[in-house]
């Protein structure tokens, strides 16, 4: 995949085009509109870990907060070489909007470590995050600020910080904050379809585009950007309705196969060898020939900023389903709706897995566990209607479907800032 450590745009800027965009467009409140146009919190904590070999290294570690007007903040961490602040006060903001669209009583944040895991062993990862949960201390919390996984980040992860946190908590209250972080192993509290939930919403929306649009999933061809725990999760559920993986990019390279590549069996070729590349019956293709691939279904489920000016023109595909945050940068977007590219935005498309974290964090308050059935069930019907809302939107307001989706979040907004009021 491209590199992002050197962004021609900064994403955060992204973000501030596409709220001005909708603000504008709805004519939000002008009072509320200062509000959420800043975030809430930032906070920047350097700490020590001793490595390995016993050498200190210091870490820089974020946690930005956006908004906590519909309820506690809400949001993964990462653990990426090019993480930095902007990044992470755009992926906070997206989370805010994300959780207003989909009506559960969550706020937005996100937060990561500037590192790069794969050179670091498991132990060190494990120091890392303990040490990192430790310098966040009260600035997270059950019923204030939730992280949950993200890029790099899994299900080890948020147990390390879940036992860290609890360690700081008074004997008595610790049984009362497992719902601290979200996307835990089943054991320690996570709930079942946790790590399908982002892939899961993509499918369900794509279904509910294909349903709407009369397009037959069965026998449909589709492309996918990032093979991670979303793309991957994504292409497995798509082949149980008949459609045909031809091409494939993770960070070892790209791989297609007109004919088509068993999303399962390229799985289990990840698990052993840790990437997509060289798998068999596949040819190596690059980066921009991935975007050239003509399929009817295109899912970007890695990094920001990856359809832009310079690859925007190159696909030819019907739908785009961002499985990532922010894939699309404000003249990628332009491009595809001149091309008339129908996109299914980020803030929509990949809720799930917040959704899926709302139930987690209920399930733990409540000391209940759903059954697998019934998260889907209930996953399907809140990605459904919070669907359902920016189509409407999208018709009322004659704009396209991102633009539709930040008027969905600010209007709900607005209405709860209009009746609380601002304070004094």
């Amino acid at each position: 995949m491209k590199k992002i450590e050197k962004r021609e745009l900064n994403v955060y800027s992204n973000v501030i085009r596409q709220f001005n965009k909708a603000a504008d467009l709805m004519k939000l409140d002008s009072d509320i509109r200062k509000i959420l146009a800043k975030t809430n919190n930032e906070i920047v904590v350097n700490f020590p870990v001793k490595m390995d070999d016993g050498r200190i290294e210091m870490f820089t570690g974020y946690r930005v907060q956006h908004n906590n007007a519909l309820g506690p903040y809400k949001g993964g961490l990462r653990y990426h070489p090019a993480v930095y602040i902007d990044e992470v006060r755009a992926l906070a903001t997206w989370m805010t909007w994300k959780s207003a669209i989909m009506n559960i009583p969550f706020g937005g944040a996100k937060g990561g470590i500037q590192f790069d895991p794969t050179k670091c062993s498991f132990n060190e990862l494990q120091r890392i995050t303990r040490r990192f949960t430790f310098a966040l201390g009260n600035n997270i919390g059950p019923e204030y600020d939730i992280p949950a996984p993200d890029v790099n980040t899994n299900a080890q992860i948020m147990a390390w910080i879940l036992d860290t946190y609890l360690s700081t908590q008074p004997p008595h209250e610790r049984q009362r904050c497992s719902h601290v972080v979200t996307g835990k192993p089943i054991e320690a509290g996570g709930s079942l379809g946790r790590d399908k939930a982002t892939g899961q919403g993509v499918v369900f929306t794509t279904e509910q585009w294909a349903k709407d649009k009369g397009f037959d999933l069965n026998g449909a061809t589709y492309t996918v950007q990032g093979f991670g725990n979303v793309g991957s999760w994504a292409a497995h559920l798509l082949k149980q309705h008949g459609a045909q993986l031809i091409a494939v990019e993770d960070v070892t390279g790209a791989i297609a196969n007109l004919k088509g590549i068993d999303p399962d069996e390229l799985i289990k070729y990840v698990e052993k060898t840790g990437g997509v590349k060289g798998f068999p019956g596949s040819k190596q293709i690059d980066h921009m020939t991935l975007f050239k691939t003509k399929a009817d279904i295109f899912i970007p489920a890695a990094l920001e900023n990856q359809i832009t000016v310079e690859t925007a023109p190159l696909l030819d595909v019907k739908v785009i389903a961002e499985g990532a945050n922010g894939p699309t940068d404000p003249d990628g977007d332009e491009i595809l709706q001149k091309r008339g590219i129908d996109v299914i935005p980020d803030i929509l498309c990949n809720a799930g897995g917040v959704i899926v974290s709302y139930f987690e964090w209920l399930q733990n308050k409540r000391s209940e566990f759903w059954e697998l059935n019934e998260v889907d069930k209930k996953l399907y019907r809140l990605i459904i209607n919070g669907y359902e809302r920016v189509c409407d939107t999208a018709k009322k307001f004659k704009c396209d479907w991102r633009t539709a989706a930040y008027i969905v979040a600010l209007k709900r907004l607005e209405h709860v800032y209009k009746e609380r009021g601002i304070f004094p």
